[in-house]
């Protein structure tokens, strides 16, 4: 819904520009795994872009994971975020994310 080419949205592993840091509201966001999520939606919502450059990425069994339980709520979390994007940005809500 946030309409925006990523290879991935979930990893977290980013640089950002002072501007942009000092423009979002990311104190409002949740403290758990949705929180790069709703960083993403915010920065579209303002109209920033985002580019990419690539990196390695390898999983291991001690690298940090989420159970069933965790990944569900952070999938319906994500859902979430990107339908208050959508309501937001054509006018139908406000919301204190954006």
């Amino acid at each position: 819904m946030m309409n925006q080419k990523l290879s991935e949205y979930h990893t977290g592993y980013r640089a950002y520009n002072r501007e942009v840091l000092e423009s979002i509201n990311y104190n409002s966001n949740s403290d758990d795994f949705i929180f790069d999520n709703q960083f993403l939606a915010q920065i579209f919502f303002k109209g920033y872009e985002i580019a990419e450059i690539t990196c390695p990425t390898k999983y291991f069994d001690d690298a940090s994971s989420i159970n069933f339980k965790r990944s569900v709520q952070y999938g319906l979390g994500v859902m979430k975020v990107s339908i208050k994007y959508f309501l937001a940005k054509t006018g139908i809500i406000k919301s204190k994310l954006f």
